[in-house]
């Protein structure tokens, strides 16, 4: 590729998404219980663009889609003309106009959002009811969830769907979750009749907890749902970045911002065009790596805005407008979560805008 839009020398680094992979990690969880399966894609599908995962997923027969702002569920109505499409963070005050304009439903976890919407939509309007298990974030206590039960509002306010959120699912030995699964049966049995949605993409793994939608996000973008075992998904994401400069330098030389590093023995250094602006963290500063033809090379001193030093000594391919790979061949985006300090989840949907993104598969 030489054109200037797509040439990673115009942009500094590429992010590749394999659309093959997503659709291929869904077929995957859906397969995994009689339920339907549903797929997040909030943040922008997880960093990887609605408009291109959204129609992907649609054609291989996801029909319901989860997103957290009424903004992200506009953006995904473009992209998915006839799918449901549920907002979770609940109907601000005065938004039922817009919910109601594109055909989006709010998730609602107060009594005040349920008058809200039971006033404007009259239970001709479809909207799903949120039940705090246990996070103490949205939704209503499961006592006044089971209060609520036969209440007029319920059939004002068109709730064709009730859901809860896991605490710790990806710890299936935590004692929380039988304790939810438990309490949110309790809330099911007082709706019959209505779907139930508990199965976030740990939770598609915790037997007793795949009700009649699963919910997966994280691991349809090739995060590990299973923690605690070897990764089930397919990787989706790759990061390149490209190679702008390798240099010598003597013992005692130091590298980057306050000189954080010092060359222990004459080194072969490479610059990437790439930094903590395109969602790389600085968190990752001396304690990551990237593969340059394949051999680890170790990240020094500090990451810039728009520039990675490496210690590229042992890997002879380093030269410039060679690429490193930051996310890939087995540097997966929970390898580099760990490798910051924080979650593959953060690496995910922190990716960045300046890369050149192509889509396979």
């Amino acid at each position: 590729m030489t054109e200037s839009g797509t040439d990673i020398g115009a942009h500094g680094a590429r992010l590749t998404i394999d659309l093959g992979a997503i659709v291929a990690n869904w077929r995957m969880l859906s397969a995994r219980g009689a339920a339907d399966c549903a797929a997040v894609v909030k943040a922008d599908a997880y960093g990887c663009g609605v408009s291109r995962v959204g129609p992907a997923l649609l054609e291989a027969g996801c029909r319901t889609f989860f997103v957290a702002h009424l903004s992200e569920g506009v953006a995904a109505r473009g992209a998915l003309p006839e799918a449901a499409i549920y907002v979770l963070n609940g109907l601000p005050p005065g938004a039922c106009e817009p919910f109601a304009a594109h055909g989006l439903r709010p998730v609602l976890g107060s009594p005040e959002e349920l008058s809200e919407w039971a006033a404007f939509s009259g239970g001709r309007l479809p909207a799903a009811l949120h039940v705090d298990t246990g996070m103490n974030r949205l939704g209503l206590p499961v006592p006044e969830a089971l209060a609520l039960a036969g209440d007029p509002r319920i059939a004002a306010c068109g709730i064709d769907l009730i859901l809860s959120h896991f605490v710790s699912a990806e710890k299936p030995a935590d004692p929380v979750n039988a304790r939810q699964i438990a309490d949110f049966g309790r809330v099911r049995a007082a709706y019959p009749g209505l779907r139930a949605s508990l199965a976030n993409s740990s939770g598609v793994f915790l037997d007793g907890a795949r009700h009649d939608l699963l919910r997966p996000g994280y691991a349809l973008f090739g995060g590990n749902p299973t923690p605690e075992a070897a990764n089930p998904m397919r990787p989706v994401v790759r990061l390149e970045a490209m190679i702008t400069q390798v240099r010598n330098v003597e013992a005692g030389a130091s590298a980057g911002y306050n000189g954080r590093w010092t060359a222990p023995a004459p080194s072969r250094l490479a610059t990437l065009s790439l930094g903590y602006a395109d969602g790389f963290p600085r968190a990752i500063s001396g304690r990551g790596q990237a593969l340059v033809g394949g051999v680890p090379c170790p990240i020094l001193g500090l990451v810039s805005m728009d520039l990675i030093i490496l210690d590229v000594t042992a890997a002879p391919a380093a030269r410039r407008g060679a690429t490193a790979v930051l996310i890939g061949d087995g540097l997966d985006i929970d390898t580099v979560g760990r490798a910051a300090g924080t979650i593959g989840y953060e690496i995910l949907t922190g990716l960045g805008s300046r890369y050149v993104r192509i889509y396979v598969g």
